[in-house]
Formats: C-alpha cells, sequence, structure tokens
C-alpha cells in the first residue's frame, strides 16, 4: 500500500504544479514571482505598459553616453526614458526568469546593439523586448516576436525607444561596473527594458 500511496501523492504534485504553471502562463502579475519587496518592485518596472511620454525622455543618453566608462549605477534614473541609435549585434530570447514567472513562453528578447559592427561583448549594450510588449504590438497588428525582429534588424544601424532599467543582477557582468572582468559580456547594466518603439534607420 506505500508505494501506492506514495505513487498517489506524486501525481497529486505534479496535477498541482502543472495547474499552477498553466494559471501563471494566462495570469503572470507584473510582479512576477519575488518573495521580497525589493524583487517585486523592479519586477514590475520590468514589466511596465505604459508608454513614456515626451517629458519622460532624458535627452542626454545617448549609446555613447551609456558606453561611457566609469561606475553608472547611479548615473541615470529607472523612472526615466531614452532614445537612442545603435548598429544590432544580436537578438535572441534571454532564459526564464522570475520577473516573467519562468514561463519558456513568456521571455524576453535581448537586442544588443553597439556603435560598430563587430563591436565586443564589453562594449554592447542590451535592450529587452517584454511580453507584455509583444502582446501590445500583436494587438496593433505588429509582429514583435524574436524571428520578426531578427529579420526587421538584425545587422542595421536602428533607434530604439523605451524605459531605462538598471538590471542590478547583471552589475557584475559588466564593464563599468565591474571593469576587466573577463566574464563581462555587456558594457552596462544599464538597458531600455522594456523597448516600446524601434526604427530602422539605415
Amino acid at each position: 500500500m506505500k508505494w501506492r500511496t506514495r505513487i498517489l501523492l506524486l501525481a497529486l504534485v505534479l496535477v498541482v504544479l502543472l495547474t499552477g504553471a498553466l494559471v501563471l502562463s494566462r495570469n503572470c502579475p507584473n510582479a512576477g514571482i519575488g518573495f521580497t519587496t525589493k524583487a517585486r518592485a523592479l519586477h514590475r518596472l520590468k514589466n511596465r505598459t505604459a508608454l513614456p511620454e515626451p517629458s519622460d525622455f532624458n535627452r542626454q543618453v545617448s549609446l555613447s553616453e551609456l558606453l561611457k566608462p566609469g561606475d553608472d549605477s547611479s548615473r541615470w534614473s529607472t523612472q526615466q526614458a531614452a532614445r537612442i541609435e545603435g548598429y544590432v549585434i544580436d537578438i535572441a530570447y534571454a532564459r526564464p526568469e522570475a520577473a516573467n514567472c519562468f514561463i519558456p513562453s513568456r521571455r524576453d528578447i535581448h537586442i544588443l546593439v553597439a556603435n560598430r559592427k563587430g563591436a565586443p561583448q564589453n562594449e554592447q549594450v542590451v535592450l529587452e523586448v517584454t511580453p507584455n510588449f509583444r502582446e501590445w504590438a500583436v494587438q496593433r497588428g505588429w509582429d514583435w516576436s524574436e524571428a520578426a525582429l531578427r529579420t526587421q534588424l538584425l545587422d542595421r544601424w536602428c533607434e530604439f525607444e523605451g524605459w531605462l532599467y538598471f538590471d542590478v543582477g547583471h552589475a557584475q557582468e559588466s564593464e563599468n561596473t565591474a571593469p576587466h572582468n573577463p566574464e563581462n559580456w555587456r558594457a552596462t547594466a544599464w538597458e531600455i527594458h522594456p523597448v516600446t518603439k524601434f526604427t530602422v534607420i539605415r
């Protein structure tokens, strides 16, 4: 009887987990899965859905300013938006994360931009298209999927708009906040996240 009870308990746990995953896949809150007030606040910043107003833009932010060396952890504000131009080096899905309830279908899309083709990773800036804005784009008849973005933007000079976000989780992998670390894969922990608009310039 013990093995039957264990199998039933295991089956029940699996049903609960699958049901929870299904519910979250349709109703992942903007706070994501966060066990602290700080984590939930950061997730809400990542998952913003408001379009920035003209007064929200910090006109001092540019790609060259984002790339400027030095500890930039307090250089900008997450309450501001930015508009930058850059060369699109790569586009790829991010890993599942707590901000998106670890749901594979709700992954962010990374857009890596630099000031020239072939720039090394520690000279690249990360921009992110979120699931919320992919859904927003679909409602307007636009395709912001990874495949469509690669077709439209890859290896082109583009302009991007969106909210500024400092990804503290990657500060130790960014050249400006962890200089000369051989593991650095980005120039700065500052991102445009979420991206709210983009235009191909050439």
